[in-house]
């Protein structure tokens, strides 16, 4: 409706004003930010990092891109079940040749996984996905490496725990922090955080409500826009991505998030700080 609102006789005289018209669209009419819940793939050169399966490692599945020896490193924020629900959906896991390490804070991440594969939940159990599932229990504040990508974890307020992570590697910093009620206690310089956040790159965080919202929602476990920006900010990110959408918003809403989340950076904090929109099959490039 809005696009039809907007167009004018001679948009319709030929199929090139016609293109021209629709490629002159915002971006809240032309396309759309996406539905799908949790589930961002991570390439740094030969490694293949997926963090979070949501239904979103469905859509991954079916890209056809396969990483060196069929080798996925699975990096899970929490279980909540937005973020795992996609993992029985997803066509490299049933390949017998697939070899899955899967990183989570949990001590029995696998009993988790297999639970939301049993009846009556689901038809197709655990087991038949591919054999070579390892699992590795990570501790907050303890660096590791995946292959050559050194990666740190800090846990987040949110029901339950869920963890932020950071991976560098070629000199670059990328931060996933999805699933975070932002709090006074994350403004603070403390050793664990400074690892994770402290002059990344690039950071993917949990934006989903506006202020007024977010009082609403008290200890839902989710940020207001704003919060995300001063705490980009504050831990001089050099550019950072609104993440995890309030479902119950659309396009048109979350372009005003992101507008207003700019003016704030520019006109409240007088910061540079490049603020983007996150949508499905967006590719950054570090």
């Amino acid at each position: 409706m809005a696009a039809i609102q907007r167009v004018t006789p001679s948009d319709l005289d030929s199929a090139e004003s016609r293109a021209k018209f629709v490629s002159s669209l915002p971006t809240w009419i032309f396309g759309t930010t996406g539905g799908n819940t949790s589930c961002v793939e991570l390439q740094a050169g030969d490694t293949e990092i997926i963090l979070d399966a949501g239904t979103g490692i469905r859509v991954l599945g079916k890209c056809g891109h396969r990483p060196l020896g069929n080798h996925y490193h699975l990096v899970l924020s929490h279980f909540h079940w937005d973020h795992i629900q996609g993992l029985p959906f997803f066509d490299a896991a049933y390949n017998s040749d697939a070899v899955f390490d899967v990183y989570s804070a949990a001590g029995d991440t696998r009993a988790f996984l297999e639970r939301q594969m049993s009846q009556p939940f689901y038809p197709v159990p655990f087991d038949s996905l591919t054999k070579r599932f390892n699992f590795h229990q990570i501790q907050a504040g303890k660096q590791f490496n995946i292959n050559d990508v050194i990666v740190n974890a800090c846990a987040m307020s949110h029901p339950g725990v869920s963890h932020s992570f950071s991976f560098e590697h070629n000199g670059a910093k990328f931060v996933y922090a999805t699933d975070v009620e932002l709090k006074a206690t994350d403004f603070v310089h403390s050793p664990e955080a400074e690892r994770v956040f402290s002059g990344a790159d690039v950071i993917v965080i949990d934006s989903q409500y506006t202020v007024e919202e977010s009082y609403r929602k008290e200890n839902w476990g989710h940020s207001a826009f704003c919060y995300a920006v001063d705490f980009a900010i504050f831990w001089k990110i050099k550019k950072m991505y609104l993440f995890h959408h309030e479902p119950t918003y659309d396009d048109k809403k979350l372009n005003s998030i992101l507008q207003a989340a700019r003016w704030y950076a520019r006109y409240i904090e007088h910061s540079d700080v490049d603020i983007q929109l996150a949508r499905e099959s967006l590719e950054i490039e570090l």
